[in-house]
């Protein structure tokens, strides 16, 4: 027999588990369906700014503000910009600033840990999703069974399953594609790169390029090599032959000093290749009864804003603060998306905007010009 849920919630990723968190010191059960097979089954991702206005506001709403505080990574909000040539452009402390840096991996722990043990199914593929009418819904897994639900949530990222109940619209190729790597222990491996990229984020930037790189908690320096290309160049690199990817991806940066290079050059495990992808700005969809979408799944953004995974955070609090307010789940419904349309078309574009910029012509003048507007020290 069918399993039935008054809330499910497709995607245990950092949306549906504040949007679960939330309810849950509400009284409210929710049932959440992940594909991966269990918490570890992959990495999630690195470093991560958490804003006050949104993850910081989504963190105290699940009443775990001061725990994530305690997970913060220190000095962490240092950023420097770096031209080609390894001259460092642009400082700023990293130090009591408002956007503290997590590891993406320890925040969704801190979440996963606030839940009770039961409330996710893993290795829970869906497959398919159908409307019953009068707002229920019927999923389908990889397995073959299926359930039914009141009020379905699609929190399942860029290539929802839920949202063709709701929207034609699919991701599209942003022009900009990543190669990232990780080099361990950065201080003892290559001391001088580990110094240049600092302890916070590091930008390098010129001719339609970049090199974007993080320090992590753990003391590695993990660096998104970044290309305006066409969608089909990265299929022309065979990451299964890492010295070789290594050597393709680097012939595109020659007179790039030797501290930058060094970053891919030492890193180790194999090069990650990722396209990124936006749906279009200002993506919206008219109301339909027992269904919506949260993060990627409403929103698709380049990450060249920072604000994915933080409006991710709050678009789960805010529907959970209307299902919370209002009784009638329709009204709750077109509560959060009234106000989640303008907000995500307003930072989807911010992140268009920035991410022409730094890939743009004169990108490196460009960005230091924006950000001495903010008041940090510029060389």
């Amino acid at each position: 027999m069918s399993e039935h849920h008054p809330i499910a919630v497709i995607g245990a990723g950092l949306s549906g588990l504040v949007l679960a968190r939330v309810l849950h010191t509400h009284g409210i059960p929710t049932a959440i369906y992940e594909l991966d097979a269990s918490p570890t089954a992959r990495n999630q991702g690195g470093m991560l700014d958490i804003h006050v206005e949104s993850g910081q506001a989504a963190l105290r709403a699940a009443g775990l503000f001061e725990e994530f505080r305690a997970l913060v990574h220190p000095g962490g909000e240092e950023m420097r910009i770096i031209d080609k040539h390894g001259n460092v452009r642009m400082q700023e402390a990293g130090e009591d600033g408002d956007r503290p840096e997590i590891d993406r991996n320890d925040l969704r722990g801190l979440l996963l840990n606030s839940l009770p043990d039961n409330i996710i199914r893993w290795g829970a593929k869906v497959t398919e999703a159908r409307a019953l009418g009068d707002g229920r819904h019927e999923v389908t897994l990889a397995d073959g069974a299926t359930f039914t639900t009141d009020l379905l949530i699609g929190a399942d990222g860029a290539w929802s399953k839920i949202r063709p109940l709701l929207s034609t619209a699919t991701p599209a190729y942003s022009g900009v594609s990543f190669v990232e790597c990780d080099l361990p222990d950065a201080a003892t491996r290559n001391p001088a790169a580990a110094e240049l990229a600092g302890g916070g984020m590091m930008f390098a930037l010129a001719d339609g390029k970049g090199m974007l790189a993080h320090r992590e908690t753990d003391g590695s320096v993990h660096t998104y090599v970044a290309f305006t290309v066409p969608a089909e160049w990265l299929s022309g690199i065979d990451f299964t032959d890492t010295p070789a990817a290594k050597s393709d991806v680097l012939q595109h940066f020659p007179d790039w000093d030797d501290r930058l290079r060094a970053l891919v050059t030492d890193a180790e495990g194999p090069l990650v290749p990722r396209l990124i992808h936006a749906l279009p700005i200002g993506h919206r969809w008219d109301r339909a009864p027992g269904v919506t979408l949260l993060g990627d799944a409403a929103h698709l953004m380049s990450p060249f804003a920072g604000e994915g995974a933080n409006l991710a955070m709050l678009d789960g609090a805010e529907l959970a603060a209307a299902l919370i307010a209002h009784p009638d789940t329709e009204q709750a419904l077109h509560a959060y998306e009234q106000a989640l349309f303008p907000r995500s078309a307003e930072l989807a574009t911010e992140s268009a905007d920035n991410q022409a910029m730094m890939f743009g012509q004169d990108a490196l003048e460009k960005l230091l010009v924006w950000m001495s507007s903010y008041g940090e020290s510029v060389a």
